[in-house]
């Protein structure tokens, strides 16, 4: 790479890292598979998230002098960045696939600005996700929407029973 290919490169890493709400650091022992990545890349895609294999130099360029510099302790060896601007459903993704795949580890991150540890990105990972949250609002409004027509029918419902048990 040329390196006006890599100030562009660092540059738009850069921009997309800012402007994500969670940046998780991991690290990827030797011995994971293409395979493995590239499942854990459509993973990550399906929750809205990416997953970037950077030069830890590149990486610290594009931390640097941000929110975000908190991630530098964690770029030594070969580590990777997932960011997402939905936490819950990359920490999912991630938590999955360290589970399933003892070369990957999470070692750290930056949540809105704040670093988080492992055991933090691991509770997120154990939240519901947002489709989740919507699905049991919407259960929750039809059931009382159905209790209240029920309640509403009943007192009719009575009288017929009572016509219908006397005929």
């Amino acid at each position: 790479m040329k390196r006006q290919e890599k100030e562009a490169f660092v540059s738009h890493v850069k921009e997309e890292l800012q402007n994500s709400s969670i940046v998780v650091a991991v690290n990827r022992s030797f011995g994971i598979t293409v395979e493995d990545i590239t499942k854990l890349r459509r993973n990550m895609h399906d929750a809205d998230a990416k997953f970037k294999v950077l030069k830890n130099t590149l990486a610290r360029i594009a931390i640097k002098d941000s929110h975000l510099n908190g991630l530098t302790e964690y770029l030594e060896g070969p580590t990777a960045l997932a960011y997402s601007n939905n936490p819950v459903g990359m920490a999912k993704a991630l938590a999955d696939f360290a589970k399933a795949n003892e070369q990957l580890s999470i070692l750290g991150g930056v949540m809105d600005g704040k670093e988080i540890s492992k055991e933090t990105i691991m509770e997120l990972s154990s939240l519901p996700s947002v489709d989740e949250l919507r699905a049991t609002i919407v259960g929750l409004l039809t059931s009382v929407a159905s209790k209240i027509v029920r309640t509403i029918c009943e007192p009719a419902a009575r009288v017929a029973r009572v016509i219908g048990a006397k005929s």
